[in-house]
C-alpha cells in the first residue's frame, strides 16, 4: 500500500494543500481537504518551501517530481503548460496551434490540472486577452499573473481587462 502525505501552507491567495506519496506530488490544490490522517514527509516539506519562495518572488521554476492521473493527451497538455515561461501568458488559440480542432479538449485538460501554479495553467488566457476559467477562481489567476509580472519585471504591473 502506498503511503500518502500532505503539507499545507498559508499563501497570499489562500491555503495551499500539497498531496504526495513517497516519490511524487499528486496534487497542489486550493480547496479545503481533509488531511487529518496525513503527515508531512521530506517531499511535501521541500515542495512547501518552494511555494513559500515562489510567493516571496525568489523562485520561478519548480523542480519537484509530479505524477497526476490523466490520459496521454492530458499529460501532453500539462507538459506544454510547464513550458510557458514565468511572467508570460499565452492564449488558448496559440496554445492549441498544433491541434486547432482540439481547443476544447485542451481547455478541458487544462481545467483538470491538479498541480496549481507549478503546472501553470494560470498562464493561459483568452484570445482577447481576458482572463478565462481558473479552477482556483479568477481573482487568484489575476493575482498570480500580476505577481509573476512584477517579479519578472515584464510589461504592465496591473492587468487591464
Amino acid at each position: 500500500m502506498e503511503n500518502h502525505y500532505a503539507s499545507v501552507i498559508e499563501s497570499p491567495i489562500g491555503k495551499l494543500t500539497i498531496l504526495a506519496d513517497d516519490e511524487f506530488v499528486h496534487a497542489v490544490i486550493f480547496t479545503e481537504t481533509d488531511i487529518r490522517d496525513l503527515t508531512e514527509n521530506e517531499l511535501t516539506s521541500k515542495v512547501a518551501l518552494q511555494f513559500e519562495d515562489y510567493f516571496k518572488g525568489k523562485l520561478k521554476d519548480f523542480d519537484f517530481p509530479i505524477k497526476q492521473k490523466g490520459t496521454d493527451f492530458q499529460q501532453q497538455v500539462w507538459q506544454n503548460l510547464i513550458a510557458i515561461p514565468y511572467g508570460e501568458t499565452t492564449s488558448y488559440a496559440k496554445f492549441s496551434k498544433h491541434h486547432p480542432l482540439a481547443i476544447r479538449a485542451i481547455a478541458a485538460a487544462n481545467g483538470k490540472n491538479n498541480i496549481a501554479i507549478a503546472v501553470p495553467c494560470h498562464r493561459v488566457i483568452g484570445s482577447n486577452g481576458k482572463l478565462v476559467g481558473y479552477a482556483g477562481g479568477l481573482w487568484r489567476k489575476q493575482w498570480l499573473l500580476q505577481h509573476e509580472r512584477e517579479v519578472a519585471q515584464k510589461g504592465q504591473t496591473t492587468l487591464k481587462f
